[in-house]
């Protein structure tokens, strides 16, 4: 080959994936015998038996049918059997689309036997009689992606253009007149009787794509021109022309590309720029060095494939052509390349990476496919030396496919449209230069339309041509100014050619995305306006096809040099397609264009009724048998009124049983008359169980379907009637979702057998499981701002309430014509309930009076028993007071429930009725002398709104209104900013006028007053004071604070957090209205946004009052309702509106949920107490110690917190930080606490227990709010599992621990677990803990409270070095230069780093770069300015997080130091700050942002740690003035570090070894099982178990592993021989090593079943395996490896030796006997094996822990760690 210039890349084929794609339609019946006949000969050339070849059978008509998968038969005698006795299926029409998609989804997987993850061939074999009825070109062409070799056989009756694009490759169609001639197609079958030679054929075919023709690769070389290789430069040029010269180039041979990269990368040429060598050569002499660092070759390898390796560059990796990159680098990368790396990996591109002795040959393994594939030279000029192996590489080449596309979920929701997302799609190539000015004018013209500034509808603009360009996303503008400003500076782009395809991918991927902001998931609309102006080069269906089932509305305008039909088939609907004469000059007014797309968005997404597609799913089962004729007639009347016809509604009717069974398709009948006909002459099925969840699934994916004619990818309405007569055998949950996934609407009618939760769960909302108009459905209703109630009536319907039903009725009917129903004020449910609930009609059934009345009067009693009131009301809870039920709670609507009972509950009440009211449920319960009034008064919201009557029949004739407005917690929040003063006695007048008029007590009225201004002070609670007196005189006594600036948003949280509580007075919990009315004189200097937010969630009523000084908007943000929002021109107008105020706290409505911790300051102080069998006699002394510290803490005013917890084996909570409020509840409880028992001591598993589930907020914790945490633990013992972990766990956290033991306690394991070791106290006994109780007492207050600025930090300035701060740039350096000589630079105090960002951020020092101030500042006087824009802000933020507050550039934040950056900022930021700004935050990092008057105010408070922390100053000349303040603000720094990973610490000699024996239970080896056992007991007999040393796990296995015993199973030597002498033999084939291997990485080799991987203790497993396994061990194996399991495989004269060596952790260690009897001689090999690896630990540089192949890389990594650590000491 080499003297033709080709080479042949070969790979080791094992076998084939072969499937038969059957055409069993009505057309083929009479040659199915000869096609299965030639199914038969074709499967005797294959090789079964040995398990090369797999085969699977699928016959298709209408739907697929699977007659047995690839991993059902292991036999070609099987497979031949089943074949002979296959039936013809019939059926029609022919959907041969819909058979290719469902291989794709189903037959060729893992799961149905496919290998094609292991490079296994994927071969089909189409034999076709007849043109399909749906499409085959998306179907085909996602098998071709995955890689599958399609060959499709047709008869003259076959359309040969569809088999040529089905097939692989159009030449393999092949055509037989009919299918009896399959034996004899002479020319195009290769003249076989037989069909091997037509195999033969097929299989070279494969050979050429699997084993790879190397006639055909696609080769990329990227070459490193970053100023490191100026020299080497020549050489790299030489290297490529030499290989260039040895490759077949040509179009249809090898294609070659060259791309430079530096900094970023630049392509030279692409794959199908040249096509001959000559070019290829002369291009390459003629390149250029270009220059440039950093050398960022993550970024370029990132570039290569999204850019190089694609189709519309050239890239045939579709096609199945081997792709190829050669990297030639130069130096170590400055950005990552783990990712990209990864990614041309999956896509199968083979990569080859040559470096030189300044490459990073770590990095270059990574890059490569492979690491062996990573060469190396010494200099570049050496490359020829490598030109042979080199050669070799690309010769053992495998190649491999991924599929690029994910599969698309198509969902429908059908809402109210609030606006729309509309994308423009320019075309921008070389051919629409003088064009493009008009279509700029045309999308001005079109935003001008749009409803922009009220956040309706959003633009994006992408611009294309060869490849997209985004000009901005639908989230970069947020006024209708912004857009036209950038719209009319949009440039045209040029370039060709035009790829329409690739840009309408990219906006699937790219735009149309939530990040993009699209606000798809949310329901809104989302438009494409497409401006083309010609013929794209690349294909359109697929990505257009994507977008459509997307939901995407295409609207597609060419000129005349566009393609018409092209055009038709992007757009949504081939009618609007437009077109113009000339470039789009003659669409003078979009206002018509728009007028239409607006029509048809509102036809698709408002949901027009004319056009439905209605499913009846018929219940034939034998339960229904007498029904089945009314369920008929109803079918006849819906039918009857619909408009029925091809373009209008459709109608389907599917019966099911056992099974479902489809009389006619959506697309069957066209005609009312002839739909009517059918359900006529339709008969009961019968037959049983009833499965309705199967019947819902066969309806999803076989009638809800293109080829069915459900027209649901169209927009169009899909409903699914379901007719039920009984209870589902089977479960209908997963399949329910589903269809709702699907945007399908379900109504569910039952009969009174069938199950009413079950049809609830079915129907597309709960209400639809009854009868409803479909005009509800498709008209949905714009519904009136609520301003009424939710009302509930709960009617005991049990045996015992019979007589007195029909009172209750009337009572119902009565408190109804009270309601205001008709205008959709008021909404009323009725629910009856004995045993268990019945809905007699939801919330949102009935939207008028009369309707209600009438169902009301028609109720009849329900009857049965005992009363279970307590599930009544939980019932309600999850079912009634829902939004999907009709509730109107979240909008704010009261939720008022009245209970009439007239008997005690069987079952408790209390927890569903304190749901209830936490929900903010106002409860009215009515009794009977028979009811429990105490019961009564649990449930009633108010014991004292509890009622009672003797009997129903004296219920009350006129019912009054249910609502006690007589109880309202109101808070005033005044703002006493400098702002105020003057206006100060009006707002304290206006207060005493509003109390006034309230009716003040303890179980009336309560008030509270709370002043702000920078920061809020309350003057009274809501529980200070019970009469007006007290608080008018208080009110009249208060002083004005002053103070700036105002923060209302804090103020806002602050009442939230403080005021709003259980503790100071609030009843919201109670369900008592809670309302803030706020007197405001000026706009916040902070965001209000989030806790005006968490006010109303918390249901606070807030009315928001300001002056002609406020921010009217920003009242109404923080007031509930806008409309609550009132305005003054001064506060002494305050009396103008004293009357709008009481009608607007008249309206209030009540909503609580609940109570989120308050913040304050103090300690969270956690107690874990050693209760194990050791600690029972000093058990008391601990209790009174414990008690003593609590003595000592302020509890009761909400400053410290405890917790105790109790462990020995495992913890036990004796309770939480929020369970006690009270000093006296703690102590009672501790006094009264009991000695736990148990063995053995599990600290390690207490510390990690309390990280996970007591030192967290739900657990009341404040850590998160900077509230230091402090654990003292009382140990008495050595611990039996590892410490080091869970403690370095709780101390990345910031957890101060504080270790007492005694003198049984192991003092360097306390002294490991204290955050400082000489913390660590001990004791000789309990006892004596009094003596160190002051001792403790120092150590904490001394930790908690010495926060001083000499602590070191470490500080990264960053610089707006953008082109705005060009003048500025010097007063920033000399800022930055006086803050550094304030600071006690060293390795040791304080480190300083300084980056400077315009467009992308440069570091020009490092944290760990300067020990001294000097350096520092002479670099600082060094720098210059870099220019550039845009301004990212949000870019640089992220970079710095990454990349310079990290371990590696000199961050101790990990070790607690403090981590503060200064923002220097002149400039509003380009990109977006939120994301990257919330991670720095996260990470516990102080920023400080400080801009001018250029700057935005507000973004520097999101970026701030804290608002209060964004500084602002006129010019950067000014910034010495705010220097005081700076310095301020770092002193006042509070130091939090949360941690990113846990660090492992692992001891310098591993303290042993897990063992895991895994033993070969398969039907082969039975006679040998004893001599495995007794193999097993002798290694066992070697370990040191009872010390805790080694640990053992047994596992067998044959299809399937079964656990004999955990790690953690046995703590002794004695319990693991006794279980091993017991064990059986498991038998059962075939035999699974690969499955096996996986089980074991997955669920033995983990900390929850005993290893103690994590803690750096060797892992072995031995292997013992009589035979070879019939799955693929590689990945698995592999797998263990890398986790750092040494693997010790043992096998049989019937093992596959080679097997084994892959199993074995080093091919050598694969051992092997004659029979199992034979295992005692190779015990002492496999001894002194396993003891030389994991002994042999020698230093080394440390190497990544779980990328190890062997455990001896890991204890070198270990003791390379220890003995730093022990240095630092």
């Amino acid at each position: 080959m080499r003297g033709h210039g080709r080479m042949q890349i070969t790979k080791l084929v094992l076998g084939r994936d072969v499937v038969f794609l059957l055409d069993g339609s009505d057309g083929t019946r009479s040659g199915f015998p000869a096609m299965r006949d030639f199914v038969q000969r074709v499967v005797e050339t294959l090789s079964v038996d040995d398990n090369k070849d797999r085969v699977s059978v699928v016959q298709y008509s209408r739907d697929p049918a699977v007659q047995f998968y690839l991993n059902t038969y292991t036999t070609k005698g099987e497979i031949l059997d089943t074949v002979r006795g296959l039936r013809h299926k019939g059926g029609r029409p022919l959907n041969t689309g819909a058979a290719l998609q469902y291989l794709r989804d189903n037959v060729f997987t893992a799961s149905a036997g496919s290998r094609r993850l292991e490079g296994v061939p994927q071969v089909l074999i189409l034999l076709c009689g007849g043109k399909s009825f749906d499409s085959v070109d998306a179907p085909a062409s996602a098998l071709k992606q995955l890689g599958v070799l399609i060959f499709a056989i047709g008869t003259r009756s076959s359309d040969s253009r569809e088999l040529q694009n089905i097939s692989h490759d159009p030449s393999t169609a092949l055509s037989v007149s009919e299918f009896t001639d399959l034996p004899s197609t002479a020319h195009h079958l290769v003249r076989v009787s037989s069909p091997a030679h037509f195999f033969k054929g097929f299989t070279s075919l494969s050979s050429c794509l699997f084993s790879v023709d190397s006639a055909k690769k696609d080769i990329v070389f990227l070459l490193d021109g970053s100023d490191g290789t100026r020299n080497g430069f020549p050489a790299m040029l030489d290297f490529v022309e030499r290989v260039v010269k040895k490759l077949n180039v040509g179009e249809n041979n090898d294609r070659v590309s060259v791309v430079q990269y530096g900094r970023d990368a630049e392509v030279h040429f692409y794959l199908n720029t040249y096509t001959t060598r000559e070019d290829i050569v002369d291009s390459v002499r003629g390149l250029r060095h270009r220059g440039g660092r950093p050398l960022n070759t993550g970024a370029a390898l990132q570039y290569v494939r999204d850019n190089v390796f694609t189709n519309s560059s050239g890239s045939r990796r579709l096609q199945g052509v081997p792709q190829m990159l050669i990297l030639l680098n130069g130096g170590r990368s400055f950005d990552n390349v783990d990712t990209p790396a990864s990614a041309l990996k999956q896509q199968g591109i083979f990569v080859i990476g040559i470096g030189t002795r300044s490459s990073d040959i770590r990095e270059l393994q990574k890059i490569s496919y492979d690491p062996s594939l990573a060469l190396s030279v010494s200099e570049f000029t050496d490359l020829p030396g490598i030109q042979e192996q080199l050669s070799s590489a690309m010769n053992t080449v495998v190649v491999r496919a991924t599929p690029m596309t994910p599969t698309v979920t198509v969902q429908v929701v059908n809402i109210e449209v609030m606006g729309r997302d509309v994308v423009f799609l320019l075309d921008g190539s070389d051919g629409t230069r003088s064009g493009f000015p008009a279509m700029r004018d045309f999308v001005q013209r079109v935003v001008e339309t749009l409803s922009v500034d009220d956040n309706k509808d959003r633009v994006s603009v992408v611009q294309y041509s060869r490849d997209p360009a985004v000009q901005f996303y639908l989230n970069t503008y947020t006024t209708k100014g912004e857009i036209l400003d950038t719209v009319r500076g949009l440039r045209h782009k040029g370039g060709r050619p035009l790829n329409t395809g690739a840009a309408l991918q990219y906006l699937r991927d790219n735009v149309f995305t939530a990040s993009a902001g699209s606000r798809r998931l949310e329901g809104v609309p989302q438009v494409l306006i497409l401006l083309c102006g010609g013929k794209s080069f690349d294909s359109v269906d697929a990505p257009a096809s994507a977008l459509k089932q997307l939901g995407v509305l295409i609207f597609a305008i060419g000129t005349r040099s566009s393609d018409s039909r092209e055009l038709q088939n992007i757009s949504h609907d081939p009618s609007t397609a437009l077109s113009t004469a000339h470039h789009l000059v003659r669409v003078s007014s979009p206002a018509h264009f728009f007028k239409g797309f607006t029509s048809l968005s509102s036809c698709l997404f408002s949901v027009d009724s004319a056009k439905k597609d209605i499913v009846f799913l018929l219940d034939g089962s034998d339960g229904t048998r007498n029904g089945f004729p009314a369920m008929l007639d109803f079918v006849e009347r819906v039918v009857e009124k619909l408009n029925v016809g091809e373009n209008n509604d459709r109608v389907s009717v599917v019966q099911y049983g056992r099974d479902a069974e489809v009389h006619f398709y959506l697309n069957t009948y066209t005609t009312r008359e002839d739909i009517v006909d059918s359900v006529r002459g339709l008969r009961h099925r019968g037959g049983r169980p009833l499965n309705t969840g199967a019947a819902l699934q066969y309806v999803r994916d076989n009638v809800f379907t293109n080829s069915s004619g459900s027209r649901r990818l169209q927009g169009v309405p899909q409903m699914l009637i379901l007719l039920n007569g009984g209870r589902s055998f089977d479960n209908v949950d997963t399949p329910a979702s589903a269809l709702k996934q699907q945007g399908i609407f379900v109504i569910g009618i039952g009969t009174r057998s069938s199950d009413i939760r079950e049809l609830q769960k079915i129907s597309y909302d709960p209400s639809l499981a009854l009868s409803l108009k479909m005009s509800q459905i498709f008209c949905p209703l714009v519904e009136k701002k609520p301003v009424g109630r939710d009302v509930v009536f709960l009617l005991d319907g049990s045996d015992g309430t019979r007589s007195g039903f029909p009172a209750m009725r009337d009572f119902v009917q009565r408190v109804v014509e009270t309601l205001s129903v008709d205008d959709n004020k008021d909404r009323v449910s009725v629910v009856q309930y004995s045993r268990d609930p019945a809905v007699q009609f939801y919330l949102n059934t009935y939207t008028t009076k009369g309707e209600i009345l009438d169902t009301v009067r028609g109720l009849r009693h329900k009857g049965g028993r005992p009363l279970n009131t307590g599930a009544a009301l939980q019932y309600l809870r999850d079912n009634v007071f829902t939004a999907s039920a009709g509730s109107r709670r979240l909008e704010g609507v009261p939720q008022v429930l009245i209970l009439l009972c007239g008997g005690k509950s069987f079952d408790s009440v209390d927890a569903p009725a304190s749901a209830l009211k936490q929900l903010g449920v106002l409860i009215f319960a009515i009794g009977t002398r028979s009811s429990d009034s105490r019961e009564l008064q649990n449930i009633s919201h108010d014991p004292s709104t509890a009622l009672s009557v003797s009997e129903f029949t004296d219920l009350p004739k006129s019912p009054t209104v249910l609502v006690d407005s007589a109880k309202k917690d109101i808070v005033f929040l005044l703002d006493g900013s400098d702002g105020t003063r003057n206006g100060f006695p009006a707002m304290l007048d206006f207060v005493e006028r509003v109390v006034e008029k309230l009716n003040v007590g303890e179980n009336n009225d309560r008030v509270s007053v709370v002043q702000y201004g920078r920061d809020a002070e309350v003057h009274f609670y809501l529980n200070t004071y019970t009469t007006r007196e007290d608080i008018v005189d208080s009110v009249r006594g208060l002083r004005h604070r002053g103070g700036r600036p105002l923060n209302t948003g804090a103020a806002l949280q602050y009442v939230r957090d403080n005021v709003f509580t259980n503790s100071s007075g609030s009843r919201r919990l109670q369900g008592v209205p809670q309302m803030l009315i706020l007197l405001n004189g000026g706009r916040s200097f902070d965001n209000v946004d989030t806790p005006a937010s968490a006010l109303k969630q918390q249901g606070i009523f807030v009315i928001g009052i300001g002056t002609r000084s406020s921010d009217i908007r920003e009242l109404q943000k923080i007031s509930y309702d806008p409309s609550l929002a009132l305005s003054v021109s001064e506060f002494t107008d305050l009396p103008g509106i004293q009357e709008q105020l009481s009608s607007a706290m008249n309206t209030v409505v009540v909503r609580a949920t609940p109570m989120t911790p308050t913040v304050t300051v103090g300690r969270d102080v956690v107690f874990l107490l050693d209760g194990s069998d050791g600690t029972r006699s000093g058990f008391p002394a601990m209790r009174d110690f414990v008690q003593r510290v609590v003595e000592t803490l302020s509890v009761d005013d909400n400053k410290d917190r405890v917790s105790v917890v109790q462990y020995s084996r495992d913890p036990a909570v004796q309770f939480y930080l929020n369970t006690y409020t009270t000093k006296g509840e703690i102590l009672d409880t501790v006094r009264g606490l009991r000695h736990k028992g148990g063995r053995p001591l599990n600290t390690g598993a207490a510390l990690q227990y309390l990280r996970d589930n007591v030192f967290t907020a739900s657990a009341g914790s404040r850590r998160l709010e900077g509230v230091p945490q402090v654990l003292i633990l009382l140990c008495g013992g050595k611990s039996f599992d590892s410490v080091d972990a869970p403690a370095s766990a709780l101390k990345q956290l910031g957890v101060l621990i504080f270790a007492i033991g005694t003198r049984s306690s192991d003092s360097r394991e306390l002294q490991n677990i204290s955050h400082d070791p000489s913390t660590a106290l001990s004791v000789s006994e309990f006892t004596d803990l009094p003596s160190v109780q002051q001792q403790l007492q120092s150590s904490v207050e001394a930790v908690v409270i010495d926060v001083t600025p000499e602590s070191p930090t470490d500080i990264v300035f960053l610089l707006d070095g953008s082109d705005g701060t060009r003048n500025g740039f010097p007063a920033m350096l000399d800022f930055v230069e006086r803050v550094v000589e304030k600071l006690n630079v060293g390795e040791n105090n304080d480190r300083v780093s300084v980056v400077q960002y315009g467009r992308d951020a440069e570091v020009h020092f490092y944290l760990n770069t300067y020990t001294t101030r000097e350096d520092i500042v002479d670099s600082v006087r060094g720098l210059r300015h870099r220019g550039g824009r845009p301004l990212n802000t949000g870019a640089a933020l992220q970079y710095v997080r990454d990349n310079v507050f990290t371990n590696s550039s000199g961050s101790r934040r990990l070790q607690g130091v403090p981590q503060m950056l200064i923002l220097l900022n002149g400039g509003r930021s380009f990109d977006n700050v939120d994301t990257p700004a919330s991670a720095l935050k996260q990470q516990g990092i102080f920023v400080i942002g400080i801009g001018t008057r250029s700057s935005d105010i507000r973004e520097l408070q999101k970026i701030s740690y804290d608002p209060s922390l964004a500084l602002s100053v006129s010019e950067f000349t000014d910034l010495p003035g705010i220097q005081e303040q700076l310095s301020s603000a770092m002193n006042t720094v509070v130091v939090r570090a949360t941690p990113m990973t846990p660090t492992v610490t692992v001891e310098k000699k591993p303290v042993g070894r897990d063992v895991v024996f895994l033993l070969d239970g398969s039907d082969g080896t039975r006679s040998g099982f004893p001599a495995m056992r007794d193999f097993v007991q002798r290694v066992v007999e070697t370990l040191s178990v009872d010390d805790n040393k080694d640990r053992v796990s047994v596992v067998q296995y044959s299809r399937d592993p079964a656990v004999q015993f955990y790690l953690n199973t046995y703590t002794t030597k004695g319990e693991i021989l006794d279980t091993v002498r017991g064990l059986r033999h498991k038998g059962g084939r075939p035999l699974n090593t690969g499955a096996a291997l996986q089980y074991l990485r997955d669920n033995v080799f983990t900390a929850s079943a005993g290893s103690r991987r994590l803690e750096g203790v060797p892992q072995v497993l031995i292997l013992l395996c009589g035979g070879k396994s019939f799955d693929s061990v590689d990945a698995p194996a592999s797998a263990l490896k890398q986790l750092g399991v040494l693997i010790f495989a043992i096998g049989t004269r019937s093992s596959d030796s080679r097997e084994l060596q892959n199993i074995s952790h080093d091919p050598s260690t694969a051992l092997s006997v004659s029979e199992f009897t034979d295992l005692p001689s190779v015990q002492q090999q496999l001894q002194s094996s396993v003891e030389a690896v994991v002994i042999d630990v020698t230093p080394e540089s440390p190497t990544v822990l779980g990328m190890l192949t062997s455990m001896t890389s890991c204890l070198r990594a270990c003791l390379t760690c220890f003995t730093y650590t022990e240095q630092k000491r």
